[in-house]
């Protein structure tokens, strides 16, 4: 009798892994990676418009955002998933892509990174002799309405936008890495370039970020009433979030026929019916997993189902 040896993959390529090369990166590697993308993608959102002058169009600042989520998920996909986004975790946690408690520790990990991001921007700006009050230039690129508004946006206004946003760029990431998307490879490309549009928007109304960490990183460096405001960029891109979450939620259950749902739940211990796709091709055969004489090649047909590309950007794999 033949007894099936695990094969673990590389996330990236899809091929195994060689001379005993980790695929699954621990929870500590994955929040560094979320912390340190959530900070370049702050810096250069809110860097470009900072010192750009004149600040007469916001499509440098948003080419300037996009560009960095794109360079970011390439760069840190493999091991956090590559959100940067509080909004975009939430609407994975919603789909069933990613545990709650995970989902927590990601939020706090991309909101200590952007955070250190204004820091080390609000600290140039400190050193600026032309600058004479650092929180009045922060002023400028922190999200607010009313007359906080570039355009002078009521509440509702800005409120709706930031949960349409939101909505959309959520449902872009969900998208295009969803397991039967053909075009997964390139969803680094088509999130960076949905978030640069959306910017282009959501800058020229009130600075809507779409981005509930960036939203706070300004405001604590701003003037208090960036403070008072901030609740309204949290609560507006989580319920964007949640409705393009519980949708592709419905998706995921939908997609696969009951059999194929049951196997899942075997592997992970979870009921795929929920809408579970973080399944880890690595657990997926296992010695004790395998009925004694089960042919190799039935048992081969579990990691068959598994998507390294999903995973990739799941952060299933870090």
């Amino acid at each position: 009798m033949t007894t099936p040896v695990p094969v673990h993959h590389d996330s990236a390529s899809g091929l195994p892994a060689g001379n005993g090369a980790g695929v699954r990166h621990g929870l500590v590697s994955r929040l560094s990676a979320e912390a340190f993308g959530s900070l370049f993608v702050v810096v250069a959102g809110l860097g470009v418009p900072l010192f750009s002058i004149p600040q007469s169009s916001p499509l440098p600042a948003a080419l300037a955002a996009g560009l960095a989520v794109t360079a970011a998920m390439l760069a840190f996909g493999y091991v956090s998933g590559g959100h940067f986004n509080p909004a975009v975790t939430v609407g994975h946690a919603v789909a069933g892509r990613i545990r709650l408690g995970d989902a927590a520790a990601y939020i706090a990990a991309q909101l200590v990174g952007a955070l250190l991001g204004a820091l080390a921007l609000f600290g140039i700006l400190r050193t600026l002799p032309g600058i004479q009050d650092s929180r009045t230039a922060f002023d400028t690129v922190t999200a607010g309405f009313g007359e906080h508004s570039i355009i002078q946006a009521p509440m509702a206004a800005v409120l709706l936008l930031e949960v349409l946003g939101a909505a959309i760029l959520v449902a872009v990431f969900l998208g295009t890495t969803a397991r039967n998307n053909l075009n997964k490879p390139a969803a680094a490309i088509a999130v960076g370039l949905a978030f640069a549009v959306l910017l282009q928007l959501g800058l020229s109304v009130g600075n809507a970020p779409f981005n509930p960490a960036r939203a706070t990183a300004s405001a604590v460096f701003s003037s208090s009433w960036s403070l008072e405001q901030l609740w309204l960029f949290w609560v507006a891109p989580v319920v964007g979030a949640a409705i393009s979450g519980l949708v592709f939620r419905g998706f995921a259950a939908g997609e696969a026929p009951a059999a194929t749902k049951a196997d899942d739940a075997d592997v992970d211990g979870t009921d795929a019916a929920e809408g579970r796709d973080d399944i880890d091709a690595s657990d997926a055969v296992t010695p004790d997993a395998v009925t004694p004489g089960t042919p190799r090649t039935a048992a081969a047909e579990v990691p068959a189902r598994r998507d390294e590309a999903q995973e990739f950007f799941d952060g299933k794999r870090g």
